[in-house]
């Protein structure tokens, strides 16, 4: 019998001839129709069970799958049953949106990378919430959340409040997505200028759905990793002025000469993969050093071993988050990483 890893090789190779982002919603489609159908019910899943606590949830394992991968809730019966510790989906707006001009994801196959240009495509908050309501999950969920493209950056934190008013409920965990290099203005909100006014904000809401729901569901934001020392120190200083329960260090990075050749340095977007590690492993080494052991630290950005897995933990990270390690080394990396983290 072929191993997962030659099957996962000539899948990739089929896979790959087709755009990126028809890959992405195929290959989904036809797994979340064999979990639901009939492969959840006839199959245990294997998952590394090696129970941690961090902010008050308990994780199977420390190794997550990073927003961004199911944006509308649609492939949760295969997403939760391929080993990992918790899934967090999203980015979610409070209108549906179509997003940026199409094409809007490449591969850079020779760096193992992705670049990716969506701009929050997706069908809104609402539609989330039903799907939520009807799924009986098995391990934590996270829900990403952001602002649509239309709305004015000085009024960014309203539809934050309301996308955290409408999942609140449903979320085991809820992330700012403050940092996606594709909605225009959108980083602006971890300046100085409005980084402090929006986490009061967010916190006064935070407040009142905590006390209306009798719940508290931890905060978490996600950071960008092309800030300056500077802008890392003085965002770091406001997450502990206020109270934020975690932080994801990082999302995709602009700098394109990361990559090995000059095809994407015209491209708009961000890059994630390989190339991406550590540009992410420097912002998450200034975040362990700036922020006390209250905050839980997620690692993300780069993540295609069991070493660069451990790499984060031994920087400081709690919990970790993975994507593009998927789409380049199939799920069998999901329990490779789990097994191995110490």
């Amino acid at each position: 019998m072929p191993s997962t890893n030659l099957l996962f090789k000539i899948y990739q190779s089929l896979i790959f001839k087709l755009p990126p982002e028809v890959a992405h919603s195929l290959t989904l489609n036809v797994a979340e129709y064999i979990y639901k159908s009939f492969l959840k019910k006839i199959i245990s899943t294997e998952r590394v069970n090696s129970q941690t606590k961090i902010m008050g949830i308990n994780f199977p394992n420390k190794l997550g799958l990073a927003a961004g991968f199911d944006k509308n809730g649609e492939y949760l019966n295969f997403i939760s049953n391929i080993g990992f510790g918790f899934i967090e989906i999203g980015t979610v707006t409070p209108k549906p949106q179509y997003g940026n001009e199409k094409p809007r994801i490449f591969r850079a196959i020779k760096d193992k990378a992705i670049v990716n240009n969506l701009g929050f495509n997706n069908k809104g908050v609402n539609y989330l919430k039903d799907r939520l309501k009807s799924f009986d999950k098995n391990q934590p969920i996270g829900i990403n959340i952001g602002k649509n493209s239309q709305t004015k950056i000085e009024r960014a934190h309203e539809d934050y409040e309301y996308c955290m008013s409408m999942i609140y409920p449903f979320a085991d965990y809820i992330t700012l997505n403050i940092s996606s290099p594709n909605t225009e203005k959108l980083r602006e909100l971890q300046s100085e200028k409005y980084f402090d006014n929006f986490l009061k904000r967010i916190k006064l809401m935070h407040d009142k759905l905590s006390t209306k729901y009798k719940k508290y569901v931890p905060l978490v934001i996600k950071i960008s990793p092309d800030m300056t020392h500077h802008e890392v120190l003085v965002l770091c200083n406001l997450i502990k002025l206020y109270s934020i329960d975690g932080i994801i260090a990082t999302n995709t990075t602009v700098d394109k000469k990361v990559l090995s050749n000059d095809d994407f340095l015209d491209n708009k977007g961000g890059v994630s993969g390989n190339p991406l590690l550590e540009k992410a492993n420097n912002v998450l080494e200034q975040v362990t050093k700036n922020l006390g052991d209250k905050t839980a630290i997620i690692g993300v950005g780069g993540i295609m071993s069991k070493e660069s897995a451990q790499e984060k933990i031994n920087l400081g990270a709690d919990l970790l988050q993975m994507y593009s390690g998927l789409v380049y080394c199939g799920t069998s990396i999901i329990n490779e990483i789990t097994r191995s983290l110490k």
